[in-house]
C-alpha cells in the first residue's frame, strides 16, 4: 500500500511542489486548501477544499473528508506573511498571522491525531524569522512572532507524540520564490520541497522535535 501524505495550503508555491514532489515518488497525496487548482488537481488523489485553517468549522470538515485513512506524513504548511514596522504597526495583520501561521497547524493537527499514528511523522513548515537567537534585522513582528509560537507548538507536539511514535519536525524552506514574497526568493519551489522531504525522511524519534533549514541544518531557537 502506498504511504500518504496531507499537505495544507497545498494549491499553490511550496505546497504544490510537495505535493508534485511527493505524487512523484508515488504516495498518495490529500491536498487541502481554500480553493484548488489545476496542477493541484492533476496530482492528488484527493483535494479537500474550503479549508481555511484558521476555522474549527473548515478543519473538522477535513478530518471527517479522511476518516479512517491513515497519513504516513501530514504537512502543515498553510501560511501568510505580512509586514509591519514599529511605529505603524497593524495589530490585525499580527493577529491574523497568528490564527494561520501558528493556531492554524496545531488546530489541525489536533484534529487530526486519529489520522496519525506509530511511524507517522508530523511536518511544520516554519521560518528562521521565528528564530529569535537569528533576529538581527527586527521587523516582521506578525510573522516572526507566529513562526516562533509554532516552532514552541511544534517541540510540546514532538514531545507529547513521542509515546505514540509519531516523531514531529519545523522545517524552515528557505528563501523561496513563491506568491509569499513577490517571487523574489533565492531557490524554486520544486528545491524546497525536495529538501523538506529529504529532512521528513531522515526524521526519528530520536531527532523529533528539531528545527532545521530544508539543507539539513540545525537552526538556532
Amino acid at each position: 500500500m502506498s504511504s500518504r501524505v496531507l499537505i495544507t495550503g497545498a494549491n499553490r508555491g511550496i505546497g504544490l511542489a510537495l505535493a508534485r514532489h511527493y505524487h512523484g515518488q508515488g504516495w498518495r497525496v490529500v491536498g487541502a486548501c481554500r480553493a484548488t487548482s489545476a496542477e493541484l488537481d492533476e496530482v492528488a488523489e484527493q483535494v479537500v477544499e474550503g479549508v481555511d485553517v484558521t476555522r474549527s468549522e473548515d478543519v473538522a470538515r477535513l478530518a471527517e473528508a479522511i476518516r479512517g485513512q491513515r497519513l504516513d506524513v501530514l504537512v502543515n504548511n498553510a501560511g501568510l506573511l505580512h509586514d509591519e514596522s514599529l511605529g505603524s504597526l497593524d495589530f490585525a495583520t499580527i493577529q491574523r498571522q497568528m490564527e494561520v501561521n501558528a493556531y492554524g497547524p496545531l488546530r489541525v493537527t489536533e484534529a487530526l491525531l486519529d489520522n496519525l499514528g506509530a511511524g507517522s511523522k508530523v511536518a511544520n513548515v516554519t521560518s528562521r524569522m521565528g528564530s529569535i537567537a537569528d533576529n538581527d534585522s527586527g521587523g516582521r513582528y506578525g510573522y516572526r512572532a507566529s513562526k516562533a509560537a509554532l516552532n514552541a507548538f511544534g517541540k510540546s507536539l514532538a514531545i507529547d507524540l513521542k509515546p505514540k511514535g509519531i516523531a514531529v519536525a519545523q522545517l524552515h524552506p528557505g528563501y523561496v520564490q513563491t506568491r509569499m514574497v513577490d517571487f523574489g526568493g533565492l531557490i524554486p519551489p520544486e528545491e524546497a520541497a525536495a529538501g523538506i522531504a529529504a529532512c521528513i525522511a531522515a526524521l526519528t524519534l530520536e531527532t523529533s522535535g528539531g528545527f532545521w533549514h530544508s539543507n539539513g541544518e540545525a537552526l538556532p531557537w
